[in-house]
């Protein structure tokens, strides 16, 4: 792999914590001029325990490139980390990232037992689920008053749909909010130690405690099953083939990181954004029904809450005209994807009437694309339609505070007021 000799924009390097503790708009004019070259740029990786001096990885910031790549796993492959630029160990990513950081047939194996267990019966259940627990959390916000949102609110929406899905009792949910803050903590030192040795021990010790808790509750449904996901896939038999219990845990692990944090941050976005964007609020709350679909699909490529996911080069090969070798890194930015101004007009624009809204927010089309899309835009839908319809003043009376990362485009804390 040759590396280019010098950066491709002075003063823009992806792999520095100060790009990232910028503010959003400077993050994303730097995004611009990355695009502004036309080819992938390529960057160095900081030393450290799972890297050295010389690893580096191209940026993908175009929506082609995103999209293109997305569609070839046999060429860009996922199985040597998606979540982590650097090549963390095997059984580390199949830890923390199940079927994420696999390539087929492994992650077609998984995928197809996880996509049974979901049947009608019970997808129709969630939808019931989301709307009780939408409603009862608004009840509770009107009784409670101005407050932390996130905490309040979008925290609490998610993790209980899953916690319930899974048969993990209410008991279960401080813990599970904390080791799932702990995982994607990034590099924010509130979650995670600054001390490499320390952060890797508390996110082994997170995952372990996620896995020991979904694998004793699959124990006991084995021998008390119930109506609900968690009997299905611990003694699901799809075409004779089962989760082991190894990977019934780290699915557990993605679902809960992934299914509550991406779509908290999108519901933490969209009462900022609507805060930011007053006419935007008046233009939903003139026709809720009908632009609710929309803004859903608006908030979450303006949002992005996952900023990027990585692929590894499999063969030489070419893409959109740029090569690439053997084992060279690609990270694929969805973050710089949905502001493609080549796909997006005046992309900077939050418009909830935007269409065509061909965003990648949930990964680009291919087999990575996101499994629990519809469970996330049913959850912010009726989320929104209950705040919107029944709190329409909520608002931010602060600014929110960030998470400090290059993987989740996280917000911790949010003030909001009400009249």
């Amino acid at each position: 792999m040759t590396t280019p000799a010098t950066r491709p924009v002075e003063g823009v390097d992806l792999s520095q914590v100060e790009f990232w503790q910028q503010p959003l708009a400077a993050r994303h004019a730097d995004f611009a001029k990355l695009r502004a070259l036309g080819k992938p740029p390529y960057f160095d990786v900081p030393e450290g325990p799972f890297s050295t001096a010389g690893d580096g990885y191209y940026a993908f910031v175009s929506h082609a490139d995103v999209s293109e790549a997305s569609r070839q796993p046999e060429l860009f492959s996922s199985a040597r980390g998606a979540t982590s630029i650097e090549d963390l160990p095997v059984e580390f990513n199949e830890y923390f990232g199940s079927m994420i950081n696999m390539d087929d047939p492994r992650h077609a194996r998984l995928r197809r037992i996880v996509f049974r267990a979901f049947t009608p019966k019970m997808i129709k259940k969630f939808e019931e689920d989301v709307q009780r627990t939408a409603a009862g959390i608004v009840d509770d916000l009107l009784v409670t008053g101005p407050c932390d949102f996130v905490q309040r609110v979008s925290a609490r929406l998610p993790l209980k749909i899953i916690c319930e899905m899974m048969g993990i009792g209410d008991e279960h949910f401080e813990m599970v909010l904390r080791n799932t803050n702990i995982i994607l903590s990034g590099a924010d030192p509130e979650f995670i130690s600054e001390n490499i040795d320390e952060a890797i021990t508390q996110l082994l010790t997170a995952g372990k405690d996620l896995a020991d808790l979904v694998m004793a509750t699959a124990a006991d449904r084995a021998e008390h099953p119930q109506d609900d996901v968690i009997t299905a896939l611990a003694t699901a038999n799809i075409d004779g083939e089962q989760l082991t219990p190894a990977e019934l845990g780290s699915f557990f692990i993605l679902l809960v990181v992934a299914g509550n944090e991406t779509t908290r941050t999108a519901i933490s976005h969209a009462l900022n954004l609507f805060t930011e964007h007053p006419d935007q609020r008046e233009l939903l709350l003139a026709d809720l029904e009908g632009r609710l679909p929309g803004a859903v699909e608006e908030i979450v490529r303006y949002a992005s809450p996952v900023i990027f996911m990585r692929r590894s080069v499999t063969r030489d090969c070419s893409l959109n005209g740029h090569s690439f070798r053997e084992g060279d890194r690609c990270v694929l930015f969805y973050w710089a994807a949905n502001r493609d101004e080549s796909v997006f007009t005046d992309p900077g624009r939050f418009d909830i009437t935007r269409s065509p809204n061909p965003h990648v927010g949930f990964g680009a089309a291919g087999p990575h694309f996101c499994l629990g899309a519809h469970l996330a835009k049913r959850e912010i839908t009726v989320m929104l339609r209950e705040l919107m319809s029944r709190v329409p003043t909520i608002r931010a009376s602060a600014e929110p505070d960030r998470l400090l990362s290059s993987f989740i485009n996280g917000i911790k804390r949010l003030p909001c007021e009400f009249d």
